[in-house]
């Protein structure tokens, strides 16, 4: 009970600025900048002007872990499988080139400038996949530090600021249809807010779909993580072994986290229909809310030196990475006929 208790004074203060995060993002006239991450920007702040004391912080590291798995548990549950059908194969097929781009690029790019491996695939993640929601699924399950979830966020967050402006001028010029620049947006804008904004500033009927094509993105998680995971314990089981001159036995279940078994359970279930409406967009809801707490928390145990160490290599990166992905989404595209 006492550790219960020990946890509620950063759990609180991580609600409080994902209250007010929530609240900016309400006054912004366009979704420009969702919640998440102002909420991250914001606890970098207050970490710069005070860290967090010893009380704060372990209720910050409780919110950052523990509640960052139960807010992707409570996504899935938004989330159907049958939208791939919906949206049929020719997202699915931009979204094959578009992802390997993100991690085969992502792989030689990350060691060509330096950077950890853990670092270099949460910004590939993010920005072959859903932003912030990817980066914060891949983070616990390859361990990554709070520093780096910060700094990856950082880097998908700025190129989607830029895209916002240059996607529906590029659009116009390049004469897309509403289905072609939706599902150019829908695969190579990375956050969500920022598929919103870019999608709708072209057309209704595109926003629309590029909505529709970023819900069909964020299904890629599964795969993901889970190849990450097993990446993860076999990088840790090899350290392992090294330093004790012996083979270390894995078990099988050390190699699935569990909260992401548990996410793909509550995909399912709601794919069948076993979830009413109501009650999937509550989850939702709240699933949004408890991830704008957690980054939040995340944002309170960065320090900002830490971040200015890592140097411009990880912008670099994803200044790349982003620029690949746009252009193989529309060459795709041009070959399949559409533009």
């Amino acid at each position: 009970m006492r550790k219960i208790l020990s946890y509620i004074p950063g759990f609180f203060i991580a609600l409080l600025v994902a209250m007010l995060a929530r609240y900016l993002e309400s006054l912004l006239p366009l979704p420009l900048i969702g919640s998440s991450v102002i909420a991250l920007f914001i606890g970098i702040g207050l970490n710069y002007i005070k860290k967090p004391s010893k009380m704060i912080e372990v209720g910050l590291k409780f919110t950052s872990k523990k509640i960052l798995k139960f807010s992707i548990i409570l996504l899935g549950a938004s989330l159907s499988i049958g939208t791939i059908l919906n949206i049929g194969r020719l997202s699915l097929t931009v979204m094959i080139f578009t992802l390997l781009t993100c991690f085969g690029g992502g792989h030689f790019i990350g060691k060509w400038l330096g950077l950890d491996w853990k670092l270099s695939n949460m910004i590939s993640a993010g920005t072959g996949i859903c932003g912030g929601s990817a980066i914060a699924a891949m983070a616990p399950v390859i361990e990554a530090e709070d520093k780096d979830v910060a700094y990856a966020m950082s880097a998908t967050f700025i190129f989607d600021m830029i895209m916002i402006v240059l996607f529906p001028i590029m659009g116009r010029a390049l004469g897309l249809s509403d289905m072609a620049y939706g599902l150019w947006t829908g695969t190579a804008v990375n956050d969500t807010s920022s598929v919103v904004a870019a999608g709708y500033a072209f057309s209704e009927a595109a926003g629309d779909f590029a909505t529709m094509v970023k819900l069909t993105r964020t299904l890629s998680i599964i795969p993901t993580v889970l190849v990450f995971s097993l990446i993860n314990t076999r990088i840790n089981n090899k350290k392992s072994s090294e330093n004790t001159s012996g083979h270390k036995q894995v078990k099988i279940t050390s190699l699935f986290p569990w909260f992401i078994l548990a996410f793909v359970g509550m995909a399912i279930i709601n794919s069948l229909g076993f979830i009413p409406i109501t009650v999937s967009s509550t989850m939702k809801s709240l699933s949004k809310f408890l991830m704008v707490s957690a980054l939040a928390a995340i944002g309170m145990n960065t320090d900002f030196r830490e971040i200015k160490k890592s140097g411009i290599s990880p912008m670099i990166h994803g200044f790349i990475i982003s620029t690949l992905v746009v252009i193989v989404a529309i060459t795709v595209e041009y070959f399949m006929g559409l533009v």
